[in-house]
Protein backbone atom coordinates (compact mmCIF):
# COMPACT_ATOMS: atom_id res chain seq x y z
CA UNK A 1 0.00 0.00 0.00
CA UNK A 2 1.33 3.49 -0.94
CA UNK A 3 2.04 5.63 2.50
CA UNK A 4 0.30 9.18 2.19
CA UNK A 5 3.78 10.79 2.23
CA UNK A 6 3.56 10.29 -1.69
CA UNK A 7 1.88 13.63 -1.90
CA UNK A 8 4.83 15.47 -0.92
CA UNK A 9 6.07 15.99 -4.28
CA UNK A 10 3.16 18.17 -4.64
CA UNK A 11 4.33 21.58 -4.23
CA UNK A 12 2.43 23.33 -1.73
CA UNK A 13 1.75 27.45 -1.26
CA UNK A 14 5.10 29.32 -0.83
CA UNK A 15 6.90 26.68 -2.34
CA UNK A 16 7.09 25.03 0.52
CA UNK A 17 7.42 21.49 1.13
CA UNK A 18 4.17 19.21 2.66
CA UNK A 19 4.75 17.42 5.89
CA UNK A 20 5.81 13.51 5.30
CA UNK A 21 2.65 11.74 6.97
CA UNK A 22 3.97 8.04 7.83
CA UNK A 23 1.23 6.16 8.10
CA UNK A 24 -0.85 4.62 5.28
CA UNK A 25 -4.63 5.70 4.44
CA UNK A 26 -5.78 2.27 4.89
CA UNK A 27 -4.38 0.44 7.31
CA UNK A 28 -2.54 -2.93 6.23
CA UNK A 29 -3.90 -5.06 8.96
CA UNK A 30 -6.96 -4.80 10.38
CA UNK A 31 -10.17 -6.82 11.72
CA UNK A 32 -12.23 -5.44 9.49
CA UNK A 33 -9.79 -6.45 6.48
CA UNK A 34 -9.84 -9.58 8.10
CA UNK A 35 -13.41 -10.54 8.14
CA UNK A 36 -13.45 -8.81 4.20
CA UNK A 37 -11.19 -10.72 3.01
CA UNK A 38 -12.85 -14.19 4.80
CA UNK A 39 -16.13 -12.92 3.30
CA UNK A 40 -14.65 -12.95 -0.04
CA UNK A 41 -13.07 -15.87 -0.09
CA UNK A 42 -16.71 -17.95 1.06
CA UNK A 43 -18.07 -15.88 -1.63
CA UNK A 44 -16.01 -16.96 -4.21
CA UNK A 45 -15.99 -20.45 -2.76
CA UNK A 46 -20.04 -20.91 -3.44
CA UNK A 47 -19.68 -18.91 -6.77
CA UNK A 48 -16.90 -21.57 -8.02
CA UNK A 49 -18.67 -24.59 -7.03
CA UNK A 50 -21.77 -23.17 -8.98
CA UNK A 51 -19.76 -22.40 -11.66
CA UNK A 52 -18.26 -25.57 -11.51
CA UNK A 53 -21.46 -27.56 -10.95
CA UNK A 54 -22.99 -25.47 -14.46
CA UNK A 55 -20.17 -26.70 -16.56
CA UNK A 56 -20.37 -30.22 -15.33
CA UNK A 57 -24.09 -30.34 -16.07
CA UNK A 58 -23.67 -28.67 -19.35
CA UNK A 59 -21.30 -30.75 -20.57
CA UNK A 60 -22.79 -33.67 -19.15
CA UNK A 61 -27.13 -32.87 -20.52
CA UNK A 62 -24.62 -32.31 -24.11
CA UNK A 63 -23.02 -35.51 -23.80
CA UNK A 64 -26.50 -37.18 -22.94
CA UNK A 65 -28.42 -35.32 -25.44
CA UNK A 66 -25.79 -36.25 -28.97
CA UNK A 67 -25.87 -40.03 -27.46
CA UNK A 68 -29.69 -39.91 -27.66
CA UNK A 69 -30.09 -38.02 -30.99
CA UNK A 70 -27.80 -41.00 -32.42
CA UNK A 71 -30.68 -44.08 -31.36
CA UNK A 72 -34.09 -44.58 -31.74
CA UNK A 73 -35.98 -47.55 -29.87
CA UNK A 74 -38.38 -49.61 -31.21
CA UNK A 75 -40.45 -51.31 -29.07
CA UNK A 76 -43.44 -54.55 -30.02
CA UNK A 77 -46.04 -55.35 -27.80
CA UNK A 78 -46.65 -59.09 -27.33
CA UNK A 79 -50.23 -59.74 -27.81
CA UNK A 80 -52.90 -62.94 -28.56
CA UNK A 81 -52.05 -64.49 -31.67
CA UNK A 82 -49.50 -62.89 -32.39
CA UNK A 83 -45.47 -64.26 -33.04
CA UNK A 84 -43.23 -61.88 -31.55
CA UNK A 85 -40.29 -63.55 -33.32
CA UNK A 86 -41.74 -62.80 -36.72
CA UNK A 87 -42.38 -59.64 -35.70
CA UNK A 88 -39.40 -58.58 -34.58
CA UNK A 89 -37.25 -59.32 -37.94
CA UNK A 90 -40.25 -57.67 -40.15
CA UNK A 91 -39.64 -54.68 -37.59
CA UNK A 92 -35.44 -55.26 -38.08
CA UNK A 93 -35.86 -55.87 -41.49
CA UNK A 94 -37.86 -52.70 -41.84
CA UNK A 95 -35.29 -50.34 -39.79
CA UNK A 96 -32.29 -51.78 -41.99
CA UNK A 97 -34.25 -50.80 -45.39
CA UNK A 98 -34.00 -47.21 -44.50
CA UNK A 99 -30.90 -44.81 -45.25
CA UNK A 100 -28.57 -43.41 -42.65
CA UNK A 101 -28.91 -46.38 -40.25
CA UNK A 102 -25.64 -47.75 -38.75
CA UNK A 103 -26.94 -50.81 -36.62
CA UNK A 104 -29.81 -52.67 -35.73
CA UNK A 105 -30.28 -54.46 -32.86
CA UNK A 106 -32.47 -56.49 -31.35
CA UNK A 107 -32.52 -57.49 -27.53
CA UNK A 108 -33.44 -61.39 -26.73
CA UNK A 109 -36.22 -62.04 -24.79
CA UNK A 110 -33.75 -62.58 -21.61
CA UNK A 111 -32.05 -59.12 -22.41
CA UNK A 112 -35.61 -57.41 -22.52
CA UNK A 113 -36.49 -59.14 -19.63
CA UNK A 114 -33.29 -58.08 -17.56
CA UNK A 115 -34.37 -54.46 -18.28
CA UNK A 116 -36.87 -54.91 -15.94
CA UNK A 117 -34.65 -56.23 -12.99
CA UNK A 118 -34.27 -52.90 -11.27
CA UNK A 119 -37.75 -52.54 -10.96
CA UNK A 120 -39.22 -56.46 -10.29
CA UNK A 121 -35.85 -57.86 -8.79
CA UNK A 122 -33.93 -60.52 -10.33
CA UNK A 123 -34.72 -64.51 -9.78
CA UNK A 124 -38.13 -63.89 -10.59
CA UNK A 125 -40.06 -65.72 -13.83
CA UNK A 126 -41.04 -63.25 -16.40
CA UNK A 127 -41.68 -65.91 -18.77
CA UNK A 128 -45.42 -65.46 -18.39
CA UNK A 129 -45.37 -61.39 -18.22
CA UNK A 130 -46.33 -59.89 -21.41
CA UNK A 131 -42.81 -57.87 -21.59
CA UNK A 132 -42.26 -56.39 -25.08
CA UNK A 133 -39.38 -56.54 -26.75
CA UNK A 134 -36.94 -53.46 -27.64
CA UNK A 135 -35.12 -52.75 -31.22
CA UNK A 136 -32.07 -50.17 -30.62
CA UNK A 137 -31.55 -48.23 -33.82
CA UNK A 138 -28.43 -46.69 -34.29
CA UNK A 139 -28.14 -43.74 -36.20
CA UNK A 140 -25.14 -42.52 -38.63
CA UNK A 141 -23.35 -39.95 -37.77
CA UNK A 142 -25.01 -36.91 -39.19
CA UNK A 143 -27.43 -39.09 -40.90
CA UNK A 144 -31.16 -37.83 -40.62
CA UNK A 145 -33.20 -40.77 -41.42
CA UNK A 146 -36.97 -40.45 -42.34
CA UNK A 147 -38.19 -41.89 -38.60
CA UNK A 148 -42.04 -40.41 -39.20
CA UNK A 149 -41.92 -43.08 -42.94
CA UNK A 150 -40.20 -45.43 -40.49
CA UNK A 151 -42.72 -44.91 -37.86
CA UNK A 152 -45.87 -45.82 -40.45
CA UNK A 153 -43.96 -48.29 -42.10
CA UNK A 154 -43.90 -50.02 -38.70
CA UNK A 155 -47.41 -49.18 -37.60
CA UNK A 156 -48.62 -50.74 -40.66
CA UNK A 157 -46.51 -53.90 -41.14
CA UNK A 158 -45.48 -55.30 -37.18
CA UNK A 159 -48.86 -55.27 -34.96
CA UNK A 160 -47.98 -53.95 -31.79
CA UNK A 161 -44.90 -51.61 -32.89
CA UNK A 162 -44.31 -48.30 -32.00
CA UNK A 163 -41.21 -46.06 -32.65
CA UNK A 164 -39.95 -43.54 -30.18
CA UNK A 165 -36.72 -41.35 -31.05
CA UNK A 166 -36.50 -39.79 -27.45
CA UNK A 167 -37.48 -36.10 -28.10
CA UNK A 168 -39.52 -35.84 -25.10
CA UNK A 169 -36.22 -36.72 -23.47
CA UNK A 170 -33.94 -33.92 -25.22
CA UNK A 171 -36.88 -31.18 -24.11
CA UNK A 172 -37.10 -32.45 -20.77
CA UNK A 173 -32.59 -32.70 -20.67
CA UNK A 174 -32.79 -29.64 -22.38
CA UNK A 175 -34.91 -27.72 -20.07
CA UNK A 176 -33.29 -29.31 -17.08
CA UNK A 177 -29.59 -27.75 -17.95
CA UNK A 178 -31.26 -24.15 -19.01
CA UNK A 179 -32.49 -24.46 -15.67
CA UNK A 180 -29.45 -24.98 -14.05
CA UNK A 181 -27.03 -22.46 -15.89
CA UNK A 182 -29.88 -20.03 -14.81
CA UNK A 183 -29.61 -21.03 -11.61
CA UNK A 184 -26.17 -21.03 -11.56
CA UNK A 185 -25.91 -17.16 -13.19
CA UNK A 186 -28.72 -15.79 -10.44
CA UNK A 187 -26.44 -17.44 -7.27
CA UNK A 188 -23.30 -15.58 -9.28
CA UNK A 189 -24.91 -12.53 -9.69
CA UNK A 190 -26.53 -12.84 -5.75
CA UNK A 191 -22.56 -13.18 -4.94
CA UNK A 192 -21.21 -10.28 -6.56
CA UNK A 193 -23.87 -8.08 -5.27
CA UNK A 194 -22.96 -9.46 -1.87
CA UNK A 195 -19.73 -8.53 -2.50
CA UNK A 196 -19.96 -5.58 -3.76
CA UNK A 197 -22.43 -4.26 -0.52
CA UNK A 198 -18.97 -5.57 1.57
CA UNK A 199 -16.61 -4.22 0.24
CA UNK A 200 -18.95 -0.82 0.07
CA UNK A 201 -19.58 -1.21 4.13
CA UNK A 202 -15.88 -2.00 4.38
CA UNK A 203 -14.81 1.16 2.58
CA UNK A 204 -17.21 3.47 4.39
CA UNK A 205 -15.90 2.21 7.76
CA UNK A 206 -12.24 2.48 6.79
CA UNK A 207 -12.96 6.57 5.59
CA UNK A 208 -14.71 6.79 8.67
CA UNK A 209 -11.55 5.54 10.88
CA UNK A 210 -9.69 7.62 8.65
CA UNK A 211 -11.59 10.96 7.54
CA UNK A 212 -9.40 13.46 9.78
CA UNK A 213 -6.43 11.94 7.43
CA UNK A 214 -8.49 12.25 4.53
CA UNK A 215 -9.69 15.89 5.02
CA UNK A 216 -6.47 17.00 5.97
CA UNK A 217 -5.03 15.24 2.35
CA UNK A 218 -7.93 16.86 0.73
CA UNK A 219 -7.44 20.15 1.55
CA UNK A 220 -3.61 20.47 1.69
CA UNK A 221 -4.38 19.65 -2.46
CA UNK A 222 -4.16 15.79 -2.50
CA UNK A 223 -6.37 14.86 -5.72
CA UNK A 224 -9.61 12.84 -5.16
CA UNK A 225 -7.81 10.10 -7.79
CA UNK A 226 -4.69 10.04 -5.49
CA UNK A 227 -6.92 9.14 -2.13
CA UNK A 228 -9.19 6.46 -4.20
CA UNK A 229 -6.27 4.62 -5.71
CA UNK A 230 -5.27 3.83 -2.03
CA UNK A 231 -8.43 2.40 -1.22
CA UNK A 232 -8.79 1.05 -4.36
CA UNK A 233 -5.58 -0.92 -4.09
CA UNK A 234 -5.96 -2.12 -0.58
CA UNK A 235 -9.25 -3.51 -1.84
CA UNK A 236 -8.35 -4.99 -5.19
CA UNK A 237 -5.35 -6.54 -3.10
CA UNK A 238 -7.80 -7.91 -0.18
CA UNK A 239 -9.80 -9.13 -3.31
CA UNK A 240 -7.54 -10.74 -4.95
CA UNK A 241 -6.17 -12.39 -1.82
CA UNK A 242 -9.72 -14.05 -0.76
CA UNK A 243 -10.54 -14.85 -4.28
CA UNK A 244 -7.23 -17.07 -4.56
CA UNK A 245 -8.46 -18.74 -1.08
CA UNK A 246 -11.77 -19.50 -1.98
CA UNK A 247 -10.87 -20.25 -5.73
CA UNK A 248 -8.35 -22.09 -5.19
CA UNK A 249 -10.56 -24.46 -2.06
CA UNK A 250 -12.74 -24.83 -4.89
CA UNK A 251 -10.09 -26.10 -7.78
CA UNK A 252 -8.78 -28.66 -5.29
CA UNK A 253 -12.22 -30.24 -4.63
CA UNK A 254 -13.04 -30.70 -8.14
CA UNK A 255 -9.39 -32.01 -8.43
CA UNK A 256 -10.06 -34.68 -5.68
CA UNK A 257 -13.11 -35.84 -7.49
CA UNK A 258 -11.32 -37.66 -9.63
CA UNK A 259 -8.81 -39.77 -7.94
CA UNK A 260 -12.43 -40.39 -5.53
CA UNK A 261 -14.61 -41.28 -8.12
CA UNK A 262 -11.34 -43.85 -9.35
CA UNK A 263 -11.74 -45.28 -5.88
CA UNK A 264 -15.23 -45.91 -5.70
CA UNK A 265 -15.60 -47.27 -9.82
CA UNK A 266 -17.02 -50.77 -10.05
CA UNK A 267 -18.99 -50.11 -7.12
CA UNK A 268 -23.35 -50.31 -7.52
CA UNK A 269 -23.32 -47.01 -5.86
CA UNK A 270 -20.95 -44.94 -8.69
CA UNK A 271 -22.33 -47.30 -11.34
CA UNK A 272 -25.52 -46.02 -10.72
CA UNK A 273 -24.47 -42.33 -9.63
CA UNK A 274 -22.85 -42.38 -13.39
CA UNK A 275 -25.18 -43.47 -14.89
CA UNK A 276 -27.75 -40.47 -13.54
CA UNK A 277 -25.39 -37.66 -13.46
CA UNK A 278 -22.45 -38.99 -15.79
CA UNK A 279 -18.87 -37.59 -15.28
CA UNK A 280 -18.29 -35.39 -12.53
CA UNK A 281 -14.25 -34.52 -13.71
CA UNK A 282 -14.08 -31.09 -14.38
CA UNK A 283 -11.69 -30.12 -17.58
CA UNK A 284 -9.14 -27.63 -17.81
CA UNK A 285 -12.10 -25.51 -19.31
CA UNK A 286 -13.39 -25.05 -15.88
CA UNK A 287 -10.59 -24.49 -13.92
CA UNK A 288 -9.43 -21.27 -16.53
CA UNK A 289 -13.43 -20.43 -15.47
CA UNK A 290 -12.59 -20.11 -11.93
CA UNK A 291 -9.45 -18.19 -12.58
CA UNK A 292 -10.76 -15.69 -14.04
CA UNK A 293 -14.14 -15.75 -12.00
CA UNK A 294 -11.00 -15.05 -9.21
CA UNK A 295 -9.72 -11.89 -11.36
CA UNK A 296 -13.40 -10.70 -11.81
CA UNK A 297 -14.57 -10.52 -7.90
CA UNK A 298 -11.14 -9.17 -7.40
CA UNK A 299 -12.33 -6.08 -10.03
CA UNK A 300 -15.56 -6.17 -8.84
CA UNK A 301 -14.04 -5.25 -5.28
CA UNK A 302 -11.73 -2.56 -5.93
CA UNK A 303 -14.05 -0.89 -8.50
CA UNK A 304 -16.69 -0.83 -5.53
CA UNK A 305 -14.15 0.41 -3.29
CA UNK A 306 -13.79 3.71 -5.71
CA UNK A 307 -17.02 4.68 -6.06
CA UNK A 308 -17.56 4.56 -2.37
CA UNK A 309 -14.77 6.78 -2.11
CA UNK A 310 -15.59 9.01 -4.87
CA UNK A 311 -18.79 9.17 -3.29
CA UNK A 312 -17.85 10.10 0.35
CA UNK A 313 -14.78 12.33 -1.03
CA UNK A 314 -17.60 14.35 -3.09
CA UNK A 315 -19.82 15.44 0.00
CA UNK A 316 -16.44 16.76 1.90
Amino acid sequence: MAQARNISDQPAAGNAPLPTIESSIVPHQSIGGRALMAVVAIMTFLASLTTGAVMLVRANAADWQTEVLREVTIQIRPGAGRDLEASVKTAVDIARSFSGISDVRPYSKEESAQLLEPWIGSGLAVSDLPVPRVIIVKLASGAQPDIPAMRKALTDKVPGASLDDHRGWIDRMRAMSDFVVVGGIIVLGLVIAATILSVSFATSGAMAANRPVIEVLHFIGARDRFIAGQFQRHFLWLGLKGGAIGGAAAILLFALIAPIEAMIRGTAGAEQFAALFGSITMGATGYVVILLQIILIAAVAAESSRRTVNQTIASI
